[in-house]
């Protein structure tokens, strides 16, 4: 690959343990699935071919799936296709690292410009490629075990050693790390001694074609919600990670302090049990039940994009109490549509959310502190409408085209950083 971008046309990208094709928002999909299609999409735009490695998790899946033109799935057969947990898939890597160099050899030599690999699992067979096919390794790693174990929520289980070392063997294999932020940049100079020439900062997007303002009155109509409602919304995976027990402790907190609310308060979980949260999928009603507000919550399963759409206009805020996040898609998307968010001072959030802006970032997860900040949006009319305002702007920063462009500077720059190391 030279410094002319014309000459990529094709790019492999591997995303092992979740396919882009998955909903996000239960199971391992989520932000990661979103980023990888996305970026693909947009790079299918430039011209550029991109075939995507998953692994496959059902006989059912044909070898290939044309998400779009320009895109391909390509589903790798490693291991049982059904039952086999996160935890389980490194056992699974030889395998499923024979399989695509098996693909590629079905091609001209060069065929791939470049390997990017999503996730530390990806990365392992991405350095493989890299040496085998000639090529650079441009690895995102999307989250980090000793940034995860480091924020644990309570009652999580810690990510094992087998991961932070191969987290630290792509580090060494990688030309270019790509992180989400400047703070995920830190961590990984920091955590795993990276070399910060390494390490590019490109911000994932949002699809600001899909995700605009739209209208409150309409989407609660649409979604059978009174007019009047304070709703308050959380959408993503149910684990501890995500926190989205400490909304319904704040939901609790804020009747405590004015029962009154109570007929006009909607709690709704939008999204699907994931990770530890698979171990006891019932948690999050037992916590509502719990606290008595089981009336107020509503849960609802995955839903499409367009129908989340409607979700983030009808709330009258959006909560991402996450202990971490690389980045915090969930509060950008909210945030397209002109919805505020009160989200934990973590990792990416704060790139994410302009505190006092856009949103109110809150340090810690103090259920009261997050009751606080509810309390001050809703009661304050004037307020909301201020964080909307700034939310849309804040969030028209972020769009999938400036993320492809930076990414392809990126590929751009590994190609030279791997030819100057051959040359020597």
């Amino acid at each position: 690959m030279t410094g002319d971008e014309a000459t990529l046309k094709r790019v492999a990208m591997i995303s092992l343990h979740t396919s882009p094709l998955d909903q996000p928002g239960t199971g391992d999909a989520g932000g990661m699935n979103v980023y990888v299609t996305e970026l693909a999409r947009q790079l299918a735009a430039r011209d550029i071919e991109v075939d995507i490695f998953t692994r496959a998790t059902s006989s059912q899946l044909p070898a290939s799936v044309l998400a779009e033109p320009g895109v391909n799935v390509r589903h790798i057969v490693a291991g049982p296709f059904e039952g086999l947990t996160k935890g389980e898939l490194p056992g699974q890597l030889c395998v499923f690292a024979r399989e695509v160099l098996r693909t590629e050899a079905q091609f001209d030599a060069g065929h791939y410009g470049v390997v990017h690999s999503h996730y530390w699992l990806s990365g392992q067979v991405g350095a493989l490629a890299r040496d085998r096919w000639g090529v650079p390794l441009v690895h995102t790693m999307h989250t980090m075990a000793k940034v995860k174990n480091a924020l644990l929520a309570e009652g999580d289980t810690p990510e094992p050693t087998a991961r932070v070392i191969g987290e630290e063997q792509v580090v060494a294999a990688a030309d270019i790390l790509i992180a989400n932020t400047d703070d995920e940049a830190k961590d990984l100079v920091n955590s795993y001694d990276a070399d910060p020439a390494r390490v590019e900062v490109v911000n994932p997007g949002v699809d600001l074609t899909l995700f605009r303002p739209t209208s409150q009155a309409s989407a609660r109509e649409r979604l059978g919600l009174r007019p009047d409602a304070d709703l308050l919304l959380f959408v993503g995976r149910i684990q501890p990670l995500k926190a989205p027990d400490v909304l319904l402790r704040a939901a609790a907190s804020l009747l405590a302090r004015d029962p009154s609310r109570r007929s006009r308060l909607v709690v709704a979980v939008v999204g699907g049990p994931s990770g530890t949260g698979l171990e006891r999928p019932q948690a999050l009603q037992d916590v509502a039940a719990s606290l008595g507000i089981s009336d107020v919550v509503r849960f609802v399963p995955p839903v499409s994009r367009a129908t989340l759409v409607d979700w983030y206009a009808a709330a009258s805020l959006v909560c991402v109490p996450s202990y971490n996040e690389s980045f915090g898609l969930v509060a950008v998307e909210a945030q397209a549509v002109g919805t505020p968010v009160v989200a934990a001072a973590v990792g990416g959030l704060t790139t994410a959310v302009r505190d006092g802006h856009s949103g109110i970032l809150i340090d810690g997860h103090d259920p009261d502190d997050y009751a606080r900040a509810i309390e001050r949006i809703l009661d304050a009319p004037d307020l909301r409408k201020m964080l909307s305002k700034g939310a849309i702007e804040q969030a028209s920063q972020f769009s999938w085209e400036r993320t492809a462009d930076n990414t392809l500077a990126v590929y751009r720059r590994a190609g030279s950083l791997m030819r100057r190391e051959y040359v020597g």
